[in-house]
């Protein structure tokens, strides 16, 4: 389709470029409600009821009329209980209260409820003080959830607490986004995978297993296409077959200048390149573009500087595919304890340990060399110090943005 003319391009405007070009997926599936863990609605939730469906106690207590609140004290005649499940069925008179509890509904004529703690008991009657307010530690109907209103929207992934409100509601089944397809593959004849013999200069490709680890992680539906040789044709049908069956094709490694490294070519042959170089350190070699409806990323072949593109770009990717309105990372403002040099004109990611410190809070410091072959720094770090396009260098003590691994 033409020679593609790159430009190296800010890790804004590579965001920016990948906001455009990607497009959230409409196919959807019903599932039931103890399938849907994980998954991203596909419709908004309207509630079919009020919660609570009854007006019902916030603890365990005293039931009774609000008109018997005293401006010092009084007593009142405990003519029954009601619990959950097995409410109190007569109603009430001035002067007359009931035992309650938690989550028991209110009987008619009883608006308010005071703690058990708070009462004295003396026989088939208690004694109630003056500071009482009218309506307290009562649940009234739809104060969490009125009927009708919208309880989750469209793109909302459903994790426990969802599950819980979803569950609350009686709903048996719903509409979730089914998941992004995404097909893998490593390109290189060096590489070889698990389980295989080394030879000379042969390794192993630990980058597919991390791609595969992250993308679990986001619910996809990974399909592995192993390693593919080093030449045209194989990468040809390889890009071919992936965005046949595919929402998203990731490769890692064969996408820098080298005289092997076929993958940008057969790309910009098949389809549409939209960027290849980025000002980032690592990570700068990431190539973001398109074969027919399957969008493409083609990630370094260094180990740190996929699982860095992954974060930064191929998870809003599928993000967006999925409709989740909110891309952004969880970010800390913290001091770093670590000196660190860096010219603007560049964004520079590096490894680093988030940590408590007895006297300054949350602190963060690098974990060492910050190579980008060197994976045992991902391990052995819990975050991303990010540090943007135009900052200089950091004294030990400045305060740096700082990305948790386990915010994926």
């Amino acid at each position: 389709m033409g020679l593609f003319m790159s430009k190296t391009i800010s890790v804004d405007d590579a965001v920016d470029i990948i906001k455009t070009h990607i497009k959230p997926l409409n196919n959807h599936q019903t599932v039931i409600l103890p399938n849907a863990l994980g998954m991203t609605l596909a419709e908004d939730i309207i509630s079919p009821i009020n919660v609570p469906v009854y007006q019902n106690s916030a603890m365990d207590g005293y039931a009774f009329n609000s008109n018997d609140i005293p401006e010092v004290s009084c007593e009142l005649d405990n003519i029954g209980t009601s619990f959950a499940g097995t409410p109190f069925s007569g109603e009430l008179i001035d002067g007359q209260c009931i035992r309650i509890m938690t989550g028991a509904k209110m009987p008619v004529h009883a608006d308010t409820v005071i703690e058990q703690e708070k009462v004295v008991v003396k026989g088939s009657t208690i004694e109630i003080s003056s500071g009482i307010k009218k309506g307290q530690n009562v649940r009234n109907i739809g104060e969490d959830i009125a009927k009708k209103s919208v309880v989750l929207s469209t793109g909302q992934k459903l994790g426990a607490a969802q599950m819980g409100v979803l569950a609350s509601l009686g709903l048996a089944s719903l509409k979730i986004k089914r998941p992004v397809r995404v097909a893998i593959f490593s390109s290189g004849d060096e590489i070889r995978s698990i389980g295989e013999s080394l030879e000379g200069s042969q390794i192993y490709d630990s980058n597919r297993y991390t791609i595969n680890g992250m993308l679990k992680d986001l619910g996809v539906d990974v399909i592995d296409m192993g390693v593919i040789p080093d030449n045209q044709q194989a990468i040809t049908d390889a890009l071919v077959l992936g965005a046949s069956e595919a929402d998203m094709i990731i490769t890692s490694g064969g996408v820098s200048v080298g005289d092997a490294d076929y993958i940008k070519q057969c790309l910009n042959d098949l389809g549409k390149i939209h960027f290849s170089k980025l000002h980032l350190k690592p990570g700068r070699p990431l190539t973001f573009g398109q074969i027919n409806k399957a969008h493409f990323f083609g990630l370094p072949g260094n180990p740190v500087a996929v699982m860095v593109t992954f974060m930064y770009f191929v998870r809003p990717a599928i993000k967006i595919l999925l409709g989740h309105k909110d891309l952004s990372l969880f970010d800390l403002q913290v001091p770093c304890q670590t000196s660190l040099r860096k010219l603007p004109g560049r964004t520079e990611i590096q490894r680093g340990v988030l940590e408590r410190d007895f006297d300054s809070g949350l602190v963060v410091k690098t974990t060492g060399k910050q190579g980008s072959g060197v994976l045992s720094s991902m391990s052995k770090g819990n975050c991303f110090i990010y540090l943007d396009h135009d900052s200089e260098t950091l004294q030990s003590g400045d305060y740096v943005t700082v990305h948790p691994f386990k915010m994926f």
